[in-house]
This record gives structure tokens, sequence and C-alpha cells, in this order.
């Protein structure tokens, strides 16, 4: 029998989801079994995540089918499965029945998800793979944009959650471009605040870091980040545990209040 995902979380809590994709990009580079990514998984849970992501894309190129087999059967803390809205991947997920699914765009020849879902031209073809996932019982999270028109469309298929992307946030300040990361913040903050009255449960991810994590974190509606790529590089140089764990360290402080880190920081 799988162990019990434990799902609590103290209130005002700001949960921290682990993707493990490039434990097991680094893995198939070379074939074998190292580095796992199931292990990862149980690092990252002793280091303060509080779930773990993890993508079956189509083309097989980092998480399988085996490694998702074994996340749900071993871990201690909510999976959630990324998934493309494909019959292929429905029929994974609803044979593993993970804590929770996020249906993101997926391009074969892009590097990583190049934006949120079009949820507004999509929601015909989308409604089919929502209702299969929640009538399983498996939460169901739609990887948008910080746009009006996509939280309302979210809402109106009746998904629980949506995950902001934050990608174009973290890109203004990888171009020390000071109004823009401006703008692309308020717009996450009056995103966050529309999905929480649309009664939608607010996560936030992709391309997040040590320096621009502080002033997401402090978003009031979120209530989960989830960040991967750069928790794994940086655990190159420093360790997984030490990464994932000084990120909790950064989130915690911008939550409450303590050594948070201003905008004009995160461009330094």
């Amino acid at each position: 029998m799988a162990p019990r995902a434990n799902t609590a979380s103290p209130p005002g809590h700001l949960r921290l989801g682990v993707n493990i994709d490039h434990v097991a990009t680094i893995r198939n580079a070379r074939g074998g079994r190292h580095p796992d990514p199931l292990r990862a998984a149980h690092l990252a849970v002793e280091a303060g995540a509080d779930g773990i992501t993890a993508h079956l894309r189509e083309d097989r190129r980092h998480i399988s089918d085996a490694d998702i087999a074994r996340l749900k059967s071993e871990l201690t803390r909510p999976l959630n499965l990324e998934m493309a809205a494909t019959d292929e991947m429905l029929a994974i997920a609803l044979r593993h029945a993970p804590h929770a699914c996020c249906l993101v765009p997926e391009k074969r020849e892009e590097k990583t998800t190049e934006g949120g879902l079009d949820v507004v031209r999509g929601e015909n073809h989308l409604r089919h793979f929502v209702e299969a996932l929640k009538g399983a019982g498996i939460r169901v999270s739609l990887f948008i944009e910080p746009d009006a028109k996509a939280i309302e469309a979210a809402a109106r298929l009746g998904a629980q959650v949506v995950e902001l992307h934050t990608g174009a946030y973290c890109e203004r300040a990888l171009a020390d471009d000071a109004q823009g990361l401006a703008r692309e913040l308020a717009r996450l903050e009056s995103a966050a605040h529309a999905a929480a009255a649309a009664g939608l449960e607010v996560h936030a991810g992709h391309g997040l870091t040590f320096n621009t994590v502080g002033p997401v974190a402090r978003i009031g509606p979120l209530v989960e980040l989830n960040i991967g790529h750069f928790l794994i590089g940086e655990a190159i140089f420093s360790g997984l545990r030490p990464a994932i764990a000084r990120m909790r360290a950064l989130m915690d402080e911008a939550r409450h209040g303590s050594g948070v880190r201003k905008l004009t920081q995160v461009l330094s």
C-alpha cells in the first residue's frame, strides 16, 4: 500500500512544490539509474518541500512512466503530475491517481514550457480532461498566463486551481528591465486576486530563482509556488537539500515580512 500523502499545511503557509524533472534529464543523458528522481524527491521533502511536481512529457525526454509509478507509490507528500491534455496522458493520470494534475501546453520542439494554456480558445477541448480528472478525485490545475480572460475560462471549466506563469516576470529580471519587472509583478498580483475572487486556488511558477522569488511570495492570494530547474541547477554548487532549504527560507521571509527582498534588489 502506498504511504498516505500529507496535504496539511499551517495557516498562512506558502507551499513549495519542487519539480524534479531535470534530475531525470541528467540521468537520461547517459542512461542507467543515476541520479534517481525518487531519491531527489525524498531529499526535497526533507529540506522543506510540501509537494513534488513531475512532468511526464509525450516524448519522455526526462520523467518516465516508471518514475511516476514509483513517486506515487513511495511519496509521503502530494504528487502533482504535469501533463498535456491528451488521451494518453489522461489514461496514465487515471491509472496512477496523483493528488493533482496540472494541464500544461506542450510542443515537441520546445526546450521548456513556453507559456500558459490557451484556455479561452481551448475551452471545449479541455473540458473533457477537467471533468474526467475531477471525476476520479484528482485536483485539476490549469497553467495559465496572468490574464483575466484565462482566469474566467478556468473558472467556467471547473478547475480547482490555476498556476500563474511567472516566466515573463523572470525574463524582465534577467533583462535588467525595472519597468517591465514592475509591470509583470503587477500583472501577477492582479491575476492572483482575480483568481481567488473567482473561487480558484492560486499557484505560480516557472523560472523563479533566489533573486526573484521574494516579491512573488509576498502576493497574498498565492498558496503555492512550483520551482524546479533553478533548484536542480543550484544543487550542482551547493547540494539539493541546502538549495531547497534556502528557497524555503526566502519564501518564508517574504511571506512573513522578515528580510524581504525589494523589487529593486531583484535586478542586482
